[in-house]
């Protein structure tokens, strides 16, 4: 009579490797995102291309044939309200719309952290302001006959700026009902469009909203924009650095917490 003996299992060939799981289930996350809103980026684009141009020639059309420092205001503006409209306005608009009809919720479903789609929806929104700035770059120096010198680390800092306002906008329509967190961005569009110190210096404003400008993340966006985009008239201040990374790092914890906490 024989023996069953049993035998060992075949080695694993491939060594599990958790940061090389956590990209490719990133980067599949933000590949679902562009297909699931393929037919929504087109108009993307457009909108993005129509408020650029506006900005600038609307502007000019109110200022008439401005200065060199006034010009060099508004041809820097427009790409900032750019990035940040989308991440202030378009980001929580989207989120909202998700979570009420329960896209959000199938999502959460899936066997993927939670920090994972923080990071894809991140990821696409940043990705999908840029062509906006850089449009709003090339009719600002067109219009108002402009020569600018970007330097260097001008599209990091695009980047940072686009990264920080997509943030700020999750953590909004993360932690805020759908219903407030939309009716919030409505206002915003006005905040940044004429009340902050964006496409005009923060000297023309009440002392009581320059002061407040300079504890919020919209104006150090549009200084980081422009001091990347004409480094020989304008310059970055370091607290303006930090007031903006503390922005970006603290949108992005609290986004995070809401999503780990509304499982």
């Amino acid at each position: 009579m024989s023996t069953l003996t049993p035998t060992a299992a075949p080695a694993r060939t491939a060594t599990h490797r958790p940061g090389w799981d956590a990209v490719q289930q990133t980067g599949l996350l933000v590949q679902w995102q562009l297909r699931r809103q393929a037919q929504f980026l087109p108009l993307m684009v457009v909108v993005q291309v129509f408020l650029a141009v506006t900005t600038v020639i609307g502007y000019g059309l109110l200022v008439g044939d401005p200065d060199p420092r006034t010009a060099l205001y508004l041809a820097t503006g427009a790409p900032t309200i750019t990035l940040v409209t989308i991440g202030l306005v378009v980001t929580p608009q989207l989120l909202s719309q998700a979570r009420v009809e329960g896209s959000l919720d199938w999502m959460r479903t899936l066997p993927v952290p939670r920090s994972a789609f923080l990071v894809a929806d991140l990821t696409v929104w940043t990705l999908l302001a840029l062509p906006g700035m850089v449009l709003g770059v090339v009719t600002g120096a067109l219009r108002f006959d402009l020569t600018l010198t970007p330097a260097w680390w001008v599209v990091p800092a695009s980047v940072l700026v686009s990264l920080t306002a997509a943030a700020v906008g999750y953590a909004m329509a993360s932690l805020l009902a759908p219903a407030l967190a939309q009716l919030l961005t409505q206002a915003l569009v006005f905040v940044v469009l004429l009340f902050s110190p964006v496409s005009y210096p923060a000297e023309r404003m009440p002392d009581w909203l320059a002061q407040a400008h300079q504890w919020l993340p919209i104006e150090p966006m549009a200084q980081l924009v422009r001091a990347g985009l004409a480094p020989e008239e304008f310059t970055m201040p370091g607290r303006s650095l930090v007031v903006l990374l503390v922005w970006c790092a603290a949108s992005v914890t609290g986004a995070t917490l809401a999503l780990r906490r509304r499982a």
